[in-house]
């Protein structure tokens, strides 16, 4: 028997389908090993950056279930993905499972031929792409605990830096500045409703734009008042090239824009696609298309949409890091019109499909019209109107979405006369540059080199977790917390998260992977400056206000001058005189209710006093020690109504207690920090059978999650852990 080891469990199932008798296919979820959370014990940077490394606590159970099949089995085959972190993870079940030579097979789409050909031409473990990413997993850790650790001191405790996520933050703030500097203009839109003496009615609009309100008046009692006629028509065909395959940036891209999706929901999607074999790997920069697959995409093209619709291209990769031996992402069967068993995976597959089967076919052909039309005496800017419509529809008929509107206008010649039906101004004013969507800075981060394809949806989804940016419909804004944080940074250490550092790293990195750079000395010349940098900013002043707070705020409780600081909430403003004035208002100018002492010692640390506060759930007692204490005391009346009466299984001296968390509503053991078993649904006291007979048998461990929902244990946001 031979063992396959992927990364899902679905891919397992698709692939042992393929396979038959005689392989057991098997999945790691993933990575079974990684740094683990403390830096000290993270990198050992005097022994040449040695990772150390240690197995995710919930992937024990896995690893001993893979160590017994590969006893068992005659030969073991690591087919997980085919990139830097498949290969990665190749690596370490090799050395978690301890297997001398496993066989290494990779393919880019999960099909019987795909597969059998992979097992066809098995190899060894490419050492140099698992050292690559291993020196950027190394690189990331070092940079941000290093810089995360300045920013605890000088900022707030909590706040965190990336070595890829804070350039992107920066592009970010560095649009939202431009927003704010930005200043209005006033201008006026002037536009005429005409008619041709066939009656056919159409709209032209003034070329020029004046910024003078008494131009924009002379302008439209000109058009009122005397006669049109058309001053000229250009007719010009165009042709329209079909764009490449997709990519994983231009795939998020065109997500976003036509359905909806945001980076990670769509690469979500998309890995279910490829484990069920119906897309090829989506993590690419390729757009190369292989010579089979394009066969079959011209095929299908020409039974679809005749033979004058088919043109065979070849597209060439922008990305100059690209690699070629990936494909791009297509459909594995393009005759599949529809597949996945949803909605979104059905309108995403389509998109796929459509976008690989264009990029086959022959151009559109476009007619581009111009009328320019004017008064008598050309006493005014000309007014014009544009129009297009399809000759040929080409690509397009595969891909209609990407059609765009069509504006037929009349058919004129130059000297014929026009009516005025209407004409009319319109006040605008100048606006601002748009904030980034998720799209546009997938697209930019693209064009400027930072991140991989495998980090854009991650890059977006850790500013959002971070709460540096929050997200309005598809739109990014920054945070005052991301804006606090960009700009300490932007200060203190701009060199190392300009564009140029960031790309020249990827690249670096990439060399690693092609075997002309050496580990240790890449990250001995990044490190070496770094952490240096990092000390000698560590005299600077402790960031405390974020400038003046409005005049009409004044400090509600003395009276004087307020400014901006900020909180695990985000901004507030304070009384000038803190800590001598306690007065602080929220953001929009209401008051915040001062904290007050009650009289108590702290009972934890024998030192503080036990303050009244505000915070986001309402009036709380803490110490006034806080952070360096974090004793809190609940209010009696919320106390009562946040026990359960449940028994904590785990320790079975503390109660089950409703609380809250980001995720929402959750329950924890009243014993807290010292039991830290939770789950998130309302505890019963009835365990499941499963974790019932662990508890029996005296082990006091509880499964991570469990699989049975109506168990109390069952736990969709892994709040628990093993204890």
């Amino acid at each position: 028997m031979k063992l396959v080891i992927v990364e899902s469990p679905s891919k397992a199932k698709t692939i042992e389908k393929y396979l038959g008798t005689g392989f057991l296919v098997r999945a790691s979820v993933g990575h079974i090993r990684d740094l683990p959370k403390s830096n000290k014990d993270a990198v050992d940077v005097e022994n040449g950056f040695k990772p150390l490394y240690q197995i995710v606590p919930a992937k024990q159970k896995i690893i001993d279930e893979l160590h017994e099949a590969a006893e068992r089995s005659d030969e073991v085959i690591l087919a997980t993905d085919p990139d830097r972190e498949g290969e990665a993870i190749a690596w370490h079940l090799a050395q978690a499972i301890g297997l001398k030579k496993p066989k290494r097979i990779v393919f880019h789409e999960i099909t019987e031929h795909a597969v059998n050909e992979a097992l066809a031409h098995p190899r060894g473990i490419d050492e140099q792409l698992v050292r690559a990413q291993e020196a950027r997993r190394v690189l990331d850790r070092l940079f941000g605990y290093d810089l995360s650790g300045l920013i605890w001191k000088k900022v707030r405790y909590g706040l965190s830096a990336g070595r890829v996520q804070s350039p992107a933050l920066r592009i970010l703030m560095e649009r939202e500045r431009e927003i704010r500097a930005f200043i209005p203009e006033k201008f006026w839109v002037i536009s005429a409703e005409v008619q041709t003496k066939k009656k056919e009615k159409f709209t032209v609009t003034c070329a020029e734009e004046p910024r003078d309100e008494k131009e924009a008046e002379r302008i439209l009692k000109a058009a009122q008042t005397k006669d049109w006629s058309v001053k000229s028509v250009d007719e010009s065909e165009q042709a329209r090239s079909p764009r490449g395959p997709f990519t994983t940036s231009t795939l998020q891209q065109t997500a976003s824009t036509r359905l909806g999706l945001s980076p990670s929901r769509t690469m979500g999607i998309a890995q279910k696609l490829y484990e069920a074999g119906h897309i090829t790997y989506m993590r690419t920069d390729s757009m190369n298309i292989g010579k089979e697959a394009q066969e079959a995409l011209i095929a299908t093209a020409r039974k679809e949409f005749g033979d004058k619709y088919v043109e065979a291209r070849v597209y060439k990769t922008k990305s100059k890091n690209a690699q070629e031996a990936h494909e791009a992402i297509r459909p594995t069967d393009p005759s599949k019109r529809s597949v996945g068993s949803t909605d979104e995976q059905k309108k995403l597959y389509a998109l796929i499909r459509a976008r690989a089967l264009s990029s086959q076919m022959a151009d559109a052909t476009t007619l581009r019209t111009k009328i320019r039309a004017n008064v008598t005496g050309d006493v005014i800017p000309d007014f014009s109107a544009n129009g297009s419509r399809v000759l040929f529809d080409g690509w397009l008929a595969a891909d209609p979405d990407a059609r765009g509107e069509d504006v037929e206008l009349p058919k004129v010649a130059a000297g014929d006369a026009l009516t005025l039906v209407s004409a009319q101004t319109e006040q605008k004013e100048t606006q601002p540059p748009g904030r980034y969507s998720e799209a546009g800075l997938v697209k930019e981060l693209e064009a400027r080199g930072i991140g991989r394809p495998s980090t854009y949806a991650s890059i977006i989804r850790t500013l959002e977790t971070r709460g540096y940016v929050d997200k309005q419909g598809r739109t990014l804004i920054p945070t005052a917390t991301g804006d606090v944080v960009s700009s300490f940074i932007e200060q203190n250490f701009a060199e190392y998260i300009s564009d140029t550092f960031t790309a020249e790293m990827e690249n670096e990195l990439d060399e690693i992977a092609d075997g002309t750079r050496k580990y240790e000395k890449t990250l001995k010349d990044f490190y070496t400056p770094f952490t240096k940098a990092v000390k000698s900013k560590a005299k600077i002043p402790k960031i405390t206000g974020m400038g003046d707070a409005p005049a009409e705020f004044p400090c509600p409780i003395c009276g004087g001058e307020m400014e901006y600081k900020l909180s695990r909430n985000g901004r507030f403003m304070s009384c000038k005189k803190f800590p001598k004035c306690l007065g602080a208002r929220k953001e929009d100018g209401s008051e915040i209710a001062p904290p007050k002492e009650i009289g108590e010692k702290c009972p934890d640390c024998k030192d503080g006093q036990q303050m009244e506060r505000e915070g986001r759930f309402g009036r709380f007692i803490a110490c006034s020690n806080y952070p360096k204490c974090k004793f809190v005391k609940q209010d009696p009346t919320e106390l009562a109504k946040a026990k359960t009466g449940v028994t904590c299984p785990v320790c079975t001296k503390g109660e089950m207690m409703e609380r809250r968390g980001k995720f929402g509503i959750f329950y924890a053991c009243s014993n807290y920090p010292a039991c830290k078993y939770a789950i998130k649904a309302k505890p019963t006291g009835n365990l499941c059978e499963m974790c019932n007979s662990l508890m029996m048998a005296g082990t006091k461990t509880i499964p991570e999650r469990c699989s049975n929902k109506t168990c109390p244990n069952h736990n969709p946001h892994k709040l628990t852990g093993k204890k």
